[in-house]
Order: structure tokens, then sequence, then C-alpha cells
């Protein structure tokens, strides 16, 4: 798949400024952004919408991002996953790798980096 207008990113951060930040650096690179605070949200949304990649906090209550993560591949969702994440340990690296993520980005994230790294991840799923 190109990226294109019709490509949808949804974001999930308990952090609602940067989630709105997120939303508008996508939409400034003309992708439709979809915005989350919870993982519960994001799991109701997908239930009739699907969207192209995933931008995924890990530290969020009550569901975190390993938790997205295992609800995803328990429904058997196929989906580009692109973490970012203020927890740079290699531990919590190592375990969303091995969960299969497209990028592991620290928080605060350059903008044109997860740019990039969305373009790889939805262009690699094709």
């Amino acid at each position: 798949m190109m990226i294109s207008d019709k490509t949808v990113i949804a974001i999930v951060d308990d952090e609602e400024s940067i989630c709105k930040g997120l939303e508008r650096l996508l939409r400034s690179a003309g992708l439709t952004a979809k915005a989350f605070l919870t993982g519960a949200d994001f799991l109701r949304f997908i239930q009739n919408n699907r969207p192209d990649c995933l931008v995924l906090d890990l530290n969020m209550m009550p569901m975190n991002g390993f938790s997205v993560l295992d609800r995803l591949a328990l429904l058997g969702w196929k989906l580009p996953v692109i973490i970012i994440t203020g927890d740079d340990s290699e531990e919590a690296c190592e375990r969303a790798m091995n969960k299969g993520i497209a990028a592991f980005l620290r928080k605060p994230v350059d903008g044109q980096v997860l740019l990039d790294a969305i373009e790889r991840a939805i262009n690699h799923s094709a």
C-alpha cells in the first residue's frame, strides 16, 4: 500500500497533548489521523474500522501498550505498529520487538523520524 490522503493512522496515547500534537503532524503530512486516549477506546474503534498503521504508547493505564498488542494478536489483526514511549529500557524494546512491531521510538519523538517509520511500516506490510 502506498501512503495517501486515504491512509488512516491510529494513535493511542494517554497524554492528550501528545495525541493532539501527533494528529497535527500526521494531518500536515496529508494523512488521516484518529487519536485515542485509551487502548479500550481504540479496540472499540477497530470493531468497525481498519486503520493502516498504529502509533502506540506503552505506558498507559489501565490498559498498557503491551495489553493492546496482545489483544490485537488475539483478534488476529495484522497491523503495522510503531511504539512511542518514554520507557527506553532494553527490556521494553526487546519485548516489543518480539511482538513484531515495526519500530520502537523514544519520546520525545522527532516528527520526521515518525513519518519515515510510518511510511516504511505501511510499505513493508503491503
